[in-house]
């Protein structure tokens, strides 16, 4: 089988904001149709990463070579390299006084010299791909920001770019409509277009990407397959990232606790790692939990958390100094149906009753 094309090639990238240094000696390759998901906690140079490829944040120091041409040469115009790398930015960018199909139709008439008949007719075609060909005559005021997303992807396509950089593409977005947009993304990466996409959402970058850049204190630290990085990592950093485990914790001492606040915290928690569709159970469950079953056992801790790589969420009551389950067979009868998996154990504090919820719908 013929090996890919090299597409991209990054040697010794540094850069330097005074003297702060955001990245340091930075090298790897990029092959035709890779899509390349990177991962790390935040300040690591991500984002500076993407912008340096493009050249928005020129490097401090570096050799960067696309499709066999040297982009950091003096006097590269970077007006071609913009017909080489795409990219899609966090906060839209789209032109505000232009309709969706202005937007989109615009670069390839001035750079591509498509008359507007061509313009439009392939705009058309990628607003249909994702999903926006009803909007066409819309001004981005009137789009939700998901749609504003999904029309700058296909403005990034319209250039029939070699590469296209994702710069956290759903962090801007409501969770509600992170899904649509990743949607887009992973139609992208079937079709075999190369990527390289900045992202914090674990799920998706295993299950997209065909490799994983985790990336901490401006370098690369690990490099490797989906499967490499997030089942077995090399580095205690890579593990500890990946791994991480979202959590909500609330000390429950006596029947006045504030429950509205706890709600609110369910809903906003929820929201904020996209499984709003298990705020309402894991409320009605923990009401279960503390009105009924375990209603005379406190304080207790109470845990809501939510494992990012596997999309596991549970609610976890924690009694110290206890040696036994709270529960009653009745109870385990009562909760089974509603929960995906029921654990009673010890632990070195007391007795946690753990409640892992159902995937939804």
């Amino acid at each position: 089988m013929e090996t890919p094309k090299t597409i991209i090639q990054v040697s010794h990238l540094s850069k330097q904001f005074g003297d702060l240094v955001v990245l340091r000696d930075v090298n790897f390759e990029v092959r035709q149709g890779e899509v390349i998901s990177i991962i790390g906690p935040s300040g690591t140079g991500k984002s500076t990463l993407l912008r340096a490829l493009n050249m928005l944040e020129p490097p401090t120091s570096c050799e960067i070579v696309v499709n066999g041409e040297k982009i950091t040469a003096k006097g590269y115009p970077l007006h071609l390299l913009r017909l080489k790398i795409g990219m899609v930015f966090q906060s839209f960018n789209l032109f505000e006084h232009m309709t969706v199909l202005e937007n989109i139709i615009d670069a390839p008439m001035q750079l591509l010299n498509l008359t507007e008949a061509q313009a439009k007719e392939e705009a058309m075609a990628l607003l249909k791909q994702v999903g926006m060909a009803q909007k066409t005559d819309a001004y981005p005021s009137e789009l939700s920001g998901g749609q504003k997303q999904r029309v700058a992807i296909a403005r990034a396509l319209a250039m029939h770019p070699d590469v296209i950089l994702f710069d956290e593409p759903t962090s801007a977005l409501d969770p509600t409509m992170v899904g649509e947009v990743l949607s887009v993304i992973r139609q992208l990466a079937k079709s075999g277009l190369t990527m390289l996409i900045v992202t914090h959402e674990m799920r998706f970058a295993r299950d997209v990407s065909t490799r994983i850049f985790f990336m901490n204190e401006g370098v690369i630290w690990e490099d490797g397959s989906p499967e490499q990085i997030f089942e077995h990592p090399i580095h205690s950093a890579t593990k500890a990232f990946v791994q991480r485990i979202q959590k909500l914790v609330y000390e429950i001492d006596t029947d006045d606790y504030d429950f509205l606040q706890i709600h609110t915290g369910f809903n906003q928690f929820c929201l904020k790692y996209n499984i709003a569709d298990k705020a309402e159970l894991a409320w009605s469950l923990t009401q279960e939990m503390l009105f009924t079953h375990m209603r005379t056992f406190r304080p207790l801790t109470l845990r809501l958390t939510h494992a990012e790589l596997s999309g596991v969420t549970a609610l976890d009551f924690m009694v110290e100094h206890l040696d036994h389950s709270p529960l009653n067979n009745a109870a385990r009868d009562i909760l089974r149906p509603q929960i995906k998996e029921l654990i009673e154990e010890p632990t070195t504090r007391g007795f946690r009753v753990k409640l892992i919820m159902p995937d939804m719908f």
